[in-house]
């Protein structure tokens, strides 16, 4: 299984959406809270090529965007292939 890794912050109804949905699927995944790591937000900006809002999203090295391109991929069934790698 590929590696995820979601940016999020505290109190972010979004983000506990995204891991919400990847906990359903028994995934792992690395979160860095931009609120409370310093310099994460920056390394988010960049690695999401601009993106700033959270939660931005990493499987592999593919960058995802954000909670709602994460159920897109869910509801097209691509999700979980692009998780196995």
């Amino acid at each position: 299984m590929r590696k995820v890794i979601i940016y999020s912050s505290m109190f972010c109804p979004y983000c506990d959406r995204a891991k919400g949905l990847l906990s359903h699927k028994e995934v792992d995944f690395d979160e860095i809270n931009v609120d409370s790591t310093p310099g994460a937000r920056q390394e988010m900006t960049q690695r999401a090529r601009g993106g700033y809002t959270v939660p931005q999203i990493f499987i592999g090295d593919r960058h995802i965007g954000g909670c709602d391109e994460l159920y897109a991929l869910e509801a097209a069934g691509e999700l979980d292939s692009l998780l196995a790698g």
